[in-house]
């Protein structure tokens, strides 16, 4: 269905039904899609599904401007999507920048959220202090800084550079294909551009960040060739109270899609943990 907020258009995918809501938030290059294994599992279980697609990404609207993608603007677009859904306390799940978008949203309002999920992508302050293993592997962040370079680049030579950037992934082609469409491929890269700090701050000493809130799961896989293991786990120093880490064995960066049956079970064993959402 399409969603009109006071900035943008969100396509979302919404259940309707279930006891207890579960907002699932992609990153990049992905839709709402992305979900399809955890949308049909947290169904059957009795749980409601909101899945959306960001800002920028699939059928959503494209905003001019490399501002419009910040973060921030993200996080703002869910909780105005949930008010107007009329919900008010979810589950929280986010993969790659969705990972990002959902710690925004748990920072911005931790009242919100009952329980945050984190696939892949950890805590920035545990990206950052990573060491040179996770530097060499996020090379890509500073490509797709380069507006036109970065365009030029993955889309030479029918996109062979994006496809290989994304040759783990089981919707390598249809992400392609998305990404042809006039405008999308910048939209999709204004995320990074938007939302990564200077590159001072990158490759700097570290910064003071806020801290989660607990109950909070890390899920990384082993087959990730974006992210390193101490990215992931480095989060624990940023969480107050709970934090649960799980590692996937076999699994590359998409691991909800190679690994579905054992991603469902983490989160629905976490849920069932903590509880249910307030009203």
């Amino acid at each position: 269905m399409r969603v009109e907020l006071s900035d943008v258009t969100l396509e979302v995918q919404d259940s309707v039904t279930g006891r207890d809501p579960v907002l699932l938030v992609h990153g990049f290059p992905d839709t709402h899609d992305l979900w399809r294994h955890q949308v049909r599992a947290l169904n059957a279980a009795g749980y409601r599904t909101i899945a959306p697609d960001l800002r920028g990404f699939g059928a959503s609207g494209r905003p001019e401007g490399t501002e419009a993608y910040d973060p921030a603007r993200s996080v703002a677009d869910l909780l105005e999507l949930l008010d107007r859904l009329d919900i008010g306390c979810v589950h929280l799940v986010g993969h790659d920048w969705g990972s990002g978008v959902a710690q925004g949203l748990a920072l911005a309002a931790p009242d919100r959220v009952a329980t945050l999920s984190l696939l892949s992508v950890g805590n920035l302050g545990s990206l950052l202090a990573a060491g040179w293993e996770q530097h060499q592997a996020s090379w890509y962040m500073q490509l797709f800084q380069l507006v036109g370079v970065a365009e030029d680049w993955l889309s030479r030579d029918d996109f062979a550079n994006l496809r290989e950037m994304l040759a783990e992934h089981p919707d390598r082609e249809e992400a392609v294909e998305r990404l042809r469409a006039p405008g999308a491929l910048t939209s999709a890269l204004s995320i990074y551009r938007a939302g990564l700090p200077p590159a001072e701050v990158m490759f700097g000493p570290p910064l003071p960040l806020p801290r989660l809130r607990g109950p909070v799961l890390g899920v990384w896989s082993t087959g990730d060739r974006f992210l390193t293991e101490r990215s992931m786990t480095g989060t624990e120093k940023y969480v107050d109270g709970s934090w649960r880490y799980e590692r996937v064995e076999g699994a590359g960066h998409w691991l909800q899609l190679d690994a579905p049956e054992r991603v469902n079970a983490l989160l629905l064993d976490f849920f069932a943990e903590h509880g249910r959402p307030k009203r």
